[in-house]
């Protein structure tokens, strides 16, 4: 099942999550948004970071997983891992509402 979350961060940028939930796990993780992130490939670490992980995993552990998966010295620009992981909470519940 496609689906869709957004979270703007307060004071900070939107974070958009689109992903699939395939057998209880995250697939296909895209995050996006406005904000910006160096290097660039912390983008795709990101995704990666997210992508497999239980559907259920609450936004504690959502973070955890961007933090550890971001290479060293990355740094974010308008969104934190906490807002990242607010974003996927609201995919994946949108997708159960679907």
């Amino acid at each position: 099942m496609q689906t869709h979350g957004e979270y703007k961060m307060p004071g900070g940028k939107l974070v958009v999550a689109d992903l699939v939930i395939d057998a209880g796990r995250l697939g296909a993780v895209a995050i996006s948004g406005d904000f910006f992130l160096e290097p660039e490939s912390a983008l795709e670490a990101i995704n990666a970071a997210l992508t497999g992980l239980p559907a259920d995993a609450d936004a504690v552990v959502l973070a955890a997983a961007v933090q550890r998966g971001l290479p060293d010295g990355a740094m974010l620009y308008g969104i934190s891992a906490e807002a990242v992981a607010v974003a996927v909470r609201r995919a994946v519940e949108a997708g159960a509402s679907a």
